[in-house]
């Protein structure tokens, strides 16, 4: 009778991404992999052909974990794009590791800003929809250059360069979003 594999590709994945968010993408090596699940090389390889396989799987995972991270932020803001915003920034601030890889890595074959940033869900498409009823006349253009800003704050935030209260970061964004419609 042949012995059951004992490490698993989900285990492996796990482990993996486990490492990207504690260390950093640039430590997600077989070697680390291997010693933080208790095993050797070989079952890395015989579940994934190569590391290019796994890495694509780990920046899937960090996405689908941005959009959760997204989905589970609090949502008290009637302006558009505050509470995206606001997430963004946050994860910046608590998951540096896998903020770098999603949004400063250039990942080969990896999502654009925009397309994570709607993620499944469809969150960017939604916000524009709600800056249109709220009567923007450029709700694409608005988001563009809100964005700008925002995503300037939250690399502030992997550096620790924006020290802006919750409260202080949400005054912010409203007063710059009031300042873009009444420019457009």
């Amino acid at each position: 009778m042949s012995r059951k594999a004992s490490v698993t590709k989900s285990m492996i994945l796990d482990n993996a991404f486990a490492l990207l968010r504690e260390e950093g993408f640039e430590q997600v090596t077989a070697r680390k992999l291997a010693a933080k699940t208790g095993c050797s090389t070989q079952p890395i390889f015989r579940l994934y052909e190569n590391m290019d396989r796994l890495t694509e799987d780990v920046y899937q995972r960090a996405a689908e974990f941005f959009e959760e991270f997204c989905e589970g932020s609090p949502k008290k803001s009637e302006t558009p794009f505050l509470d995206l915003g606001m997430a963004y920034i946050h994860f910046a601030a608590e998951e540096k590791h896998v903020f770098r890889l999603l949004f400063l890595s250039g990942f080969p074959g990896g999502k654009g800003m925009y397309e994570l940033l709607s993620g499944t869900k469809g969150n960017v498409g939604r916000e524009v929809s709600r800056a249109k009823a709220a009567g923007v006349r450029s709700p694409g253009e608005l988001f563009m250059k809100i964005w700008i800003f925002i995503h300037g704050c939250a690399c502030m935030s992997l550096t620790g360069d924006f020290d802006l209260t919750q409260e202080q970061t949400r005054e912010l964004l409203q007063s710059i979003y009031q300042s873009y419609t009444k420019a457009m």
